[in-house]
């Protein structure tokens, strides 16, 4: 689905636009870490706390891009959250949002490492979809910008 012009228009002036930006593919990196650690935890039973603070670092982040994405979300859509253009990232995303404060639930419970882990992974794999989706969205975004410069420049 592509920007109206008006949507675009508030897309590119939107002060969540940069911040999303940059905050993505630091997330991106604390969802590799995790993801890596995460694993070597369960190959080897070993690097627990590695893992657990990786893991942590990524939950403030998957937190912090959502509120901004909220704050996005609404100068481009005037809703918070479930704008109709945005309903299915939203609800991934929403989902995977839970999964990671899941891992945060696990933990201060007391749950065993193990299951810790496993709902962490549980909760980057659900990042994984979410981030196809936010990548699909983008790179259809930098079209759209794209043919819009082009027909800038022939008027």
């Amino acid at each position: 689905m592509n920007y109206t012009p008006d949507q675009l228009r508030r897309r590119n002036e939107s002060l969540w636009t940069p911040v999303q930006a940059v905050t993505a593919p630091v997330q991106f990196l604390t969802f590799i870490v995790s993801l890596i650690l995460v694993i070597q935890y369960f190959a080897t039973g070993q690097g627990y706390m590695a893992a657990h603070i990786a893991s942590s670092i990524k939950v403030v982040m998957m937190v912090f891009i959502t509120i901004t994405g909220m704050a996005w979300e609404f100068d481009v859509y005037g809703k918070y959250f479930l704008a109709k253009e945005f309903f299915w990232e939203d609800m991934i995303n929403a989902v995977s949002l839970v999964l990671h404060l899941a891992f945060i639930a696990a933990w201060l419970f007391g749950a065993s490492e193990r299951l810790q882990m496993t709902v962490m992974l549980v909760a980057l794999i659900s990042y994984v979809v979410n981030f196809i989706q936010f990548g699909r969205r983008g790179l259809m975004a930098a079209k759209q910008r794209k043919a819009a410069r082009v027909l800038d420049t022939q008027s």
